[in-house]
């Protein structure tokens, strides 16, 4: 991210860093000054934040772990659920979703990207460039 924000820099007429925060899950003061900015980031007009692991490649017990999590915030919320959201009935039918599919459709996709970009780097022709409907593998 800082190199990014160093690139961005050379010209914030066409570039914009992303402002960020690196979080220790370990840290409960941390974890609030992480709960504080997004607060206050999504209060000031922000859609919300998305919250990766440090390392690119996350692993955990079970292998991969979901590349990203989107967290936004209750303005975008109402727009996409509508503005009663938050009524304690739509929230325990929010809450009680399945998103395991959308979970696996993440990391097949990031694999999938991982993969692509593999291949372009070892400069592969363009045909062994996985595509959406191919199969890949980490």
């Amino acid at each position: 991210m800082t190199t990014l924000a160093r690139l961005c820099a050379a010209d914030a007429g066409l570039l914009l860093a992303t402002p960020y925060n690196v979080i220790s899950l370990n840290d409960d003061a941390a974890q609030q000054e992480g709960i504080a900015w997004w607060e206050q980031l999504t209060a000031s007009g922000g859609e919300g934040m998305v919250v990766k692991p440090f390392q690119f490649v996350g692993r955990g017990r079970r292998g991969l772990i979901q590349p990203a999590i989107k967290c936004p915030g209750r303005e975008y919320l109402q727009i996409i659920y509508g503005p009663e959201y938050t009524a304690p009935e739509h929230l325990e039918r929010l809450r009680a979703r399945d998103l395991s599919t959308k979970r696996s459709l993440a990391l097949r996709e990031f694999a999938l990207g991982l993969e692509a970009f593999h291949r372009f780097v070892e400069r592969e022709p363009l045909r062994r460039v996985p595509s959406a409907s191919s199969e890949c593998s980490l």
